[in-house]
């Protein structure tokens, strides 16, 4: 392949995280905003989504492409939240109760998830998206209807007037940015949640870690190709599964650090947003339906959510109207992950274009051998 075709293949396979960088560069002096106030912005939402984005990694290195299917992991992490706020837990001590509670929900729900998505081998993400609506019809009759009524609840706060079925929001004061204050840490008027980048630096190197063990090398081998794994021995069905149980219950715990940070939680849409931007993040950052690093995830998060933050100002300043922002940034959350669908069908037609002329003796720019 001469320098020509390596350029166009880089832009290629770059060409979201580019777009991002010019249209981030644009809209930043529009919207006015100071550069403490961006890098301020920029860590916290570092250190409040970069969890749920790296949930998404393992089910990729599986094979089975983007996890929609991690929104059930984060009901599951509201679930957890809903009794910790009735039993009045505070603290870390309410995070880490909700997280084993939400635990065993997750690695459940995981589990449904994964032998679902082995029914549907080659259509994993548009079935984990139509799973994620089915089972959110299923967490809202069960929180709307059996909260209160079913499942006890003694917390009159959280419930609605009638006596049953939890609000639509619930204050989660209790437990109100506990992991990002644990370990305070100012530097120019920028407070930085240490503990939270701590814990995902764990999670950093755990990945790390895990791709080198034997599961995980199963898992490569099953995203690679699942004849030959199942050729060589792997249980090829059952490393699926596993890989969507990981990515669960990494998600529930993910969800649970978001809504820590942000203080409040939305009983019956949080865990929609979290899936859907997610994902959009990771795309972001230059990850595709069948490659995604660590590395990837960082920068989609920055360069997502730097876009979030300055779109509405800049769209407000250009034309008045600040809703124009919060269209257009709803209008790339969706738009980038159809963008990333169309660009990964592409790279599987020209890789096959590419292999077929290689087996005929030939270059990838048509030339012979």
């Amino acid at each position: 392949m001469n320098n020509t075709n390596k350029i166009k293949m880089f832009l290629i396979r770059n060409a979201v995280p580019i777009v991002f960088l010019v249209v981030s560069a644009i809209a930043i002096p529009i919207s006015r905003f100071s550069l403490d106030y961006l890098v301020q912005e920029m860590l916290i939402r570092l250190s409040r989504n970069s969890f749920l984005v790296l949930s998404l990694l393992v089910p990729i290195m599986a094979g089975m492409g983007l996890n929609f299917g991690m929104v059930l992991g984060a009901m599951a992490g509201q679930l957890g939240l809903i009794f910790v706020s009735d039993w009045n837990v505070v603290g870390l001590n309410g995070m880490v109760l909700a997280a084993i509670i939400a635990t065993p929900l997750a690695i459940f729900f995981g589990w449904i998830c994964g032998v679902v998505l082995n029914k549907a081998r080659g259509r994993e993400m548009v079935t984990s998206y139509i799973l994620g609506f089915f089972m959110n019809g299923v967490y809202q009759l069960a929180v709307l209807y059996g909260f209160g009524s079913i499942v006890p609840i003694t917390n009159t706060k959280l419930v609605l007037s009638r006596g049953y079925g939890i609000r639509n929001t619930i204050n989660l004061d209790s437990i109100r940015r506990c992991l990002d204050d644990l370990v305070p840490l100012e530097i120019f008027g920028i407070q930085i949640p240490v503990a939270t980048f701590i814990v995902i630096g764990l999670f950093c190197l755990f990945i790390v870690w895990f791709r080198k063990t034997k599961l995980g090398q199963d898992m490569r081998a099953t995203g690679q190709d699942m004849a030959v794994a199942d050729s060589a021995g792997i249980p090829v069905l059952r490393t699926r599964v596993i890989s969507i149980v990981i990515s669960t219950v990494l998600a529930c715990y993910g969800q649970i650090i978001f809504l820590q940070n942000v203080g409040t939680m939305n009983t019956y849409n949080s865990h929609e947003q979290a899936g859907v931007f997610a994902i959009a993040s990771l795309l972001v950052g230059g990850a595709s339906v069948s490659r995604a690093s660590i590395l990837n995830v960082f920068v989609g998060v920055i360069l997502f959510h730097l876009m979030f933050v300055v779109s509405p100002m800049a769209g407000k300043y250009l034309t008045g109207d600040a809703q124009i922002g919060e269209f257009f940034r709803v209008f790339v959350s969706y738009g980038i992950i159809s963008l990333a669908l169309v660009l990964h069908a592409w790279r599987r037609h020209a890789d096959r274009e590419i292999a077929r002329a290689q087996f005929r003796g030939q270059n990838a720019d048509g030339g012979t051998k």
